[in-house]
């Protein structure tokens, strides 16, 4: 017997399944020493700055934090050269992504999306009783503009545009994202999701740059889990018009921008140089990792985010769970692909040798 009536769209919801741990690994197939390439996450512990940080402010998790992050508004708006209005925050910028379905999107509204890409997108989009509608991508696995323009309908509320996409690491344009806010209602918003901002291709554009001084109906999603690790404190931002982050605040989970995480996210901020090397080696290791499996004959994508996608259709099961066996855990799509986090040069060199021995 059913404890409690769930809601309908929580009966048949899915659950989401984080990439799995190495330990798990180790486990379920006695892997030695196995390596966790498979959440696109930093390999390198915090800034010495930022762990004094997170240490320091352990000390005051008895009182709540400011449920509003002004100062890391504030210093968020000094760093893009905004005014703080423009800018929200959340726990991640998957919360981000909650909030905006919260705000808009009623039972049986439509959520336009390309397809492939971030797995969470059908589930929140469920969550809210929103109806998904996926357009393919095109054959080199960037967005069909046409196709998602023609998607559009009156029963359209959001569209989701993950640049560079998730799980292939193709970045789209902000000239080709313009044409095709121009294309479609100015009462649709469309959430440009850059998780892998710091990662991308400059030569891309910007979007809050080139994109929100244009269209009201524009909201920008980036994340502080990648390249400023912290991905286990959970800290995100929304850049966009006043009115849409007044609306998004109204959802903001009491206080969910915790403590820790306000004092870790100001500290990585004032550390961009820092920051700005690690991503600087880190694209120099992808940029490396994805030479060397063309050297071996393998097809992979021009990514701009913080790993590599093999698009590997049927093999992608039998040689996704061969790496995991041998300790490599990368994070297998069925029929489609496996997406490879960039680790260390060292946990690198132990894929491409272990891809090569299994392949």
């Amino acid at each position: 017997m059913t404890i409690g009536k769930p809601r309908n769209t929580v009966i048949g919801l899915p659950s989401y399944k984080p990439g799995k741990s190495a330990g798990q690994a180790e486990v379920e197939h006695g892997a030695v020493d196995a390596i966790k390439l498979a959440s696109n996450e930093s390999p390198l512990v915090p800034l010495a700055s930022v762990q004094a940080a997170i240490v320091a402010a352990s000390t005051g998790v008895n009182r709540y934090p400011d449920h509003g992050a002004v100062a890391l508004r504030e210093r968020l708006a000094h760093k893009l050269g905004l005014n703080a209005n423009q800018i929200g925050v959340g726990a991640g910028s998957s919360g981000l992504l909650q909030q905006v379905l919260l705000c808009y999107v009623d039972a049986g509204d439509e959520v336009v999306y390309p397809w492939r890409s971030f797995e969470a997108y059908p589930i929140l989009v469920q969550m809210v009783g929103g109806v998904s509608v996926t357009t393919p991508l095109n054959d080199d696995l960037s967005v069909d503009f046409v196709a998602l323009t023609a998607a559009v309908t009156p029963a359209t509320k959001v569209v989701f545009l993950a640049t560079p996409n998730n799980p292939t690491g193709i970045s789209e344009s902000t000239a080709d994202i313009a044409a095709f806010v121009q294309s479609i209602p100015d009462d649709v918003i469309v959430l440009v999701d850059e998780a892998y901002r710091e990662f991308n291709d400059p030569a891309a554009g910007d979007p809050v740059v080139d994109l929100l001084p244009r269209f009201r109906n524009v909201v920008v999603t980036r994340t502080m889990s990648k390249a400023h690790g912290l991905a286990g404190l959970r800290v995100g931002y929304a850049v966009g018009d006043p009115e849409i982050i007044t609306t998004l605040d109204k959802t903001l989970m009491m206080f969910s921008v915790n403590l820790v995480a306000q004092a870790a996210a100001l500290a990585v901020l004032g550390a961009q140089d820092e920051v700005d090397k690690r991503v600087a080696d880190i694209v120099a290791e992808r940029d490396r990792v994805s030479v060397a499996l063309s050297e071996l004959g393998v097809r992979t994508t021009k990514t701009d985010a913080n790993f590599v996608y093999l698009p590997l259709g049927e093999d992608t099961e039998r040689i996704g769970l061969a790496l995991e066996i041998k300790g490599v855990v990368t994070r297998a799509f069925a029929g489609d692909g496996i997406r490879v986090t960039i680790g260390t040069a060292a946990e690198n060199d132990r894929f491409l040798a272990t891809f090569e021995e299994v392949r």
